[in-house]
C-alpha cells in the first residue's frame, strides 16, 4: 500500500513487501487515509480534492489529452480499430465496433520503487 506525504511528494511504501494476498484500497479509503495524514484538512475537503482530481482526468482523457504524473505514471486512451470476432460460445463471426480504451503506463520512479521493494 502507498500514500503521497504531501511534504516530500514522494510515494512510499506501507508496511512491509507485497504479501501473496491482493490488497485494493477504495476510493474512500485513500480519502480517509489521506485524511488522517493530513489533519490540518477536513476529510470533507480531501473528498473534493480526490474526486476533483479523478474528474479532471476523465475530462482529459475523455477529450484524448494525456495526462502526466511524473514519477507516477502516464493516462492516455488507446484506440482499437474494428475487427471480426467470434463468439466462443456459437464460433460465429461477430463485427467488433472500434473503441477507444483508458491505458497507465507506470513512471519510473514508481516501477523502481515497486521493483526495489520486492
Amino acid at each position: 500500500m502507498s500514500f503521497l506525504d504531501a511534504g516530500s511528494r514522494v510515494w512510499q511504501a506501507l508496511g512491509s513487501a507485497a504479501s501473496p494476498e491482493s490488497v485494493v484500497m477504495t476510493k474512500s479509503e485513500l480519502i480517509q487515509r489521506l485524511a488522517e495524514r493530513n489533519p490540518h484538512l477536513y476529510q470533507r475537503d480531501v473528498e473534493r480534492i480526490v474526486t476533483a482530481i479523478f474528474d479532471e482526468i476523465a475530462a482529459a482523457l475523455s477529450r484524448g489529452d494525456r495526462v502526466e504524473l511524473r514519477g507516477f505514471g502516464a493516462f492516455s486512451v488507446k484506440r482499437r480499430d474494428a475487427r471480426l470476432g467470434r463468439n466462443p460460445r456459437t464460433g460465429d463471426s461477430v463485427q467488433v465496433e472500434e473503441k477507444h480504451i483508458p491505458f497507465f503506463k507506470t513512471g519510473k520512479q514508481l516501477r523502481e520503487r515497486l521493483n526495489d521493494g520486492m
